[in-house]
């Protein structure tokens, strides 16, 4: 297998990540990720995860959200949900490499609602961040083709502090 380096999609990074090779693992060879709902909860489905700043976590995450929304009986937003997780993660770590993801799934209010944030720091300069910010919503195209198509929302902001970093959300109507 050849792995090409990845640079980072953000201007200022200069670091260039080499992803160490790894065969495609064959899913039917590893046990799936089973999670069982304890009973339908008031509040809905809550999940919260952390993943390194690695392209290759978006595969994971894809996993453990579609598991989640089976548990907890919400299988019509597992394409959508698995799509949109996916590019969120791989364009958080490409903007981010090597600093860890946090990974939020809501259901609530007849809407599911998927948020990643990345550690991704505030450009001082405004060209450098204007750069920045049209290189990740570029990258960010088949995530917006999804969610226009399911007739949701999906955006992109500056994280509250003192953390930072950059939060990226999708809303899915029920």
């Amino acid at each position: 297998m050849h792995s090409s380096p990845l640079t980072a999609l953000c201007p200022a990074a200069t670091e260039v990540c080499t992803p160490v090779p790894y065969p495609h693992p064959d899913t039917r060879q590893y046990p799936q990720p089973c999670l069982r709902s304890k009973g339908r909860s008031v509040r809905g489905l809550a999940l919260s995860f952390t993943l390194p700043g690695d392209v290759r976590s978006s595969f994971i995450g894809r996993t453990v959200i579609a598991a989640a929304l089976d548990a907890h009986g919400l299988s019509p937003h597992v394409w959508p949900a698995t799509h949109a997780a996916a590019e969120l993660i791989a364009v958080t770590a490409r903007m981010s490499p090597h600093k860890d993801l946090y990974v939020s799934l809501r259901h609530r209010d007849d809407a599911l609602r998927l948020l990643v944030w990345d550690q991704h720091p505030r450009h001082r300069e405004p060209g450098t961040a204007t750069l920045c910010e049209t290189r990740r919503r570029r990258a960010l195209w088949l995530l917006a083709a999804v969610v226009d198509d399911w007739g949701g929302e999906w955006g992109v902001c500056d994280a509250s502090l003192p953390r930072g970093g950059i939060k990226a959300w999708v809303s899915l109507p029920r």
